[in-house]
């Protein structure tokens, strides 16, 4: 009763942002592993914000990592943590594959890998406003929820995307990363129920911060 009064026992379970599965996952499992060996750490990755936030409220998960701009809600207290530079991802036979750095605009008219419309994806959103703000609308190639995913089909051709710099970690092979002159951020943050009381969840949800930061 102890541990888990003092917050080092019990269950928590953890959902992440498919672009925090890639940097930010493993070092929350190795983490907890480490300073609180006696608690139960359940982790899902390759998530959407909408996915988590519904999950939160009906405690499929005690901590989201996620995209705090769609999210308003009473139930849940968000934390941003940091700010994420969007970077190009382009084939590896791309023309613009070997720049250190590129302007979105030179994108116009190239097919975009996309994450989910319909608000289903705080990115797809983000994506849009970026290009807009370049001076085009992109054409859709194909739409795909999982990022691992998205950067295999470009590697396959299937058109160019942006996504946050952290999935450059992914190491897939047939891919280049290029950085964007004025390049928009996304938010990082970190949620848990704003009435949730579980010292065990409080733990998780510090380590969790650490780890992003």
């Amino acid at each position: 009763m102890a541990l888990v009064a003092s917050g080092h026992a019990g269950r928590v379970s953890v959902g992440f942002i498919g672009t925090a599965t890639y940097d930010v996952l493993p070092r929350v499992a190795r983490e907890v592993r480490r300073e609180l060996p006696d608690l139960e750490l359940v982790l899902r990755g390759e998530l959407l914000t909408p996915q988590l936030a519904a999950g939160l409220a009906d405690r499929t998960y005690d901590v989201a990592l996620l995209r705090p701009d769609p999210v308003d809600r009473p139930d849940l207290a968000v934390r941003t943590l940091r700010s994420e530079r969007l970077v190009a991802v382009l084939p590896a036979q791309h023309r613009l594959a070997g720049r250190r750095r590129i302007a979105l605009g030179s994108l116009a008219g190239e097919p975009f890998v996309m994450h989910p419309s319909g608000h289903r994806s705080s990115i797809h959103d983000r994506v849009l406003a970026a290009c807009a703000a370049a001076g085009f609308e992109p054409a859709p190639a194909v739409e795909v929820a999982e990022t691992a995913t998205l950067v295999v089909f470009v590697a396959a051709g299937l058109g160019v995307a942006l996504v946050p710099e952290p999935v450059r970690s992914l190491g897939l092979e047939g891919v280049a990363y290029v950085a964007l002159t004025h390049a928009p951020t996304v938010d990082l943050a970190v949620a848990t129920r704003t009435a949730d009381d579980s010292p065990a969840v409080r733990r998780v949800a510090e380590v969790v911060a650490r780890c992003v930061g």
